[in-house]
């Protein structure tokens, strides 16, 4: 169950609108600062859901956990070059950032990984981008990440406000994806990330990697408690620190 202090920081942010079969939580607003060519624009950024009729606010906050609402969209392979038989494949496991990938949201490094990943894996000749679309907010769902991100406005970091919610800090898997690359390579190939941790874990569950290279950049005063939080807390090396090639 939700505490209630969380639910005391999320209630206001959340309207019931009465349709004439079924209710729709409208969650927010959520400041989104947004890269556009050259500035950042400040954005107020909404979500919403459907829910039965009569749902109270606090059942929907409980519910959360249990609605796997990051299983309803699908997963996809963007693949260049000679993926099958190339000596080098460069490999990124994205995890869907609605905001960060879409809206370009300064909140995050996401929409930048997912740019930059795509130039390294051409400029490398072969390589593939899988797009975890179930992977939203950590495992967690759109609907989810938007309370999540409230949370993070009144101080929580990353981790808290998913915990906060009654979620796993990272409820995210790579089975299937992992599963899909061995139907294309049988070869090892190089992960892109910043996280030794998430390498491991991943070979553990079959990936044939020997190496990872490292994606840092789109630092800004939007997203570096973010940043630090991935660092202190989820395992990933500092950019100023080289990884182990």
């Amino acid at each position: 169950m939700i505490s209630s202090e969380v639910k005391h920081l999320l209630i206001d942010k959340m309207k019931l609108i009465s349709l004439s079969d079924k209710n729709i939580c409208l969650v927010g607003p959520i400041n989104l600062p947004v890269q556009l060519e050259e500035q950042v624009v400040h954005f107020k950024w909404y979500t919403w859901l459907a829910v039965e009729e009569h749902v109270s606010k606090d059942e929907i906050l409980d519910s959360l956990p249990n609605l796997d609402l990051a299983s309803l969209q699908q997963c996809s392979v963007l693949v260049y070059g000679d993926i099958q038989d190339a000596e080098k494949a460069l490999v990124r496991m994205h995890s869907i950032c609605h905001t960060g990938d879409i809206f370009g949201s300064k909140r995050c490094d996401c929409g930048y990984q997912l740019r930059t990943s795509m130039q390294m894996i051409v400029e490398n000749g072969s390589g593939a981008l899988f797009y975890l679309a179930n992977h939203e907010g950590r495992g967690i769902g759109l609907f989810s990440k938007s309370f999540a991100y409230l949370l993070q406005q009144e101080g929580y970091d990353t981790v808290e406000a998913n915990l906060a919610l009654g979620f796993t800090d990272d409820s995210r898997s790579y089975d299937e994806a992992i599963s899909v690359l061995q139907s294309l390579r049988s070869k090892p190939v190089t992960l892109i990330t910043n996280n030794p941790k998430k390498l491991a874990a991943l070979k553990e569950s079959g990936l044939l990697a020997d190496e990872h290279i490292p994606l840092w950049g789109d630092k800004s005063e939007y997203n570096e408690f973010y940043l630090e939080t991935k660092v202190n807390k989820s395992g990933h090396i500092p950019e100023k620190e080289p990884i182990g090639r």
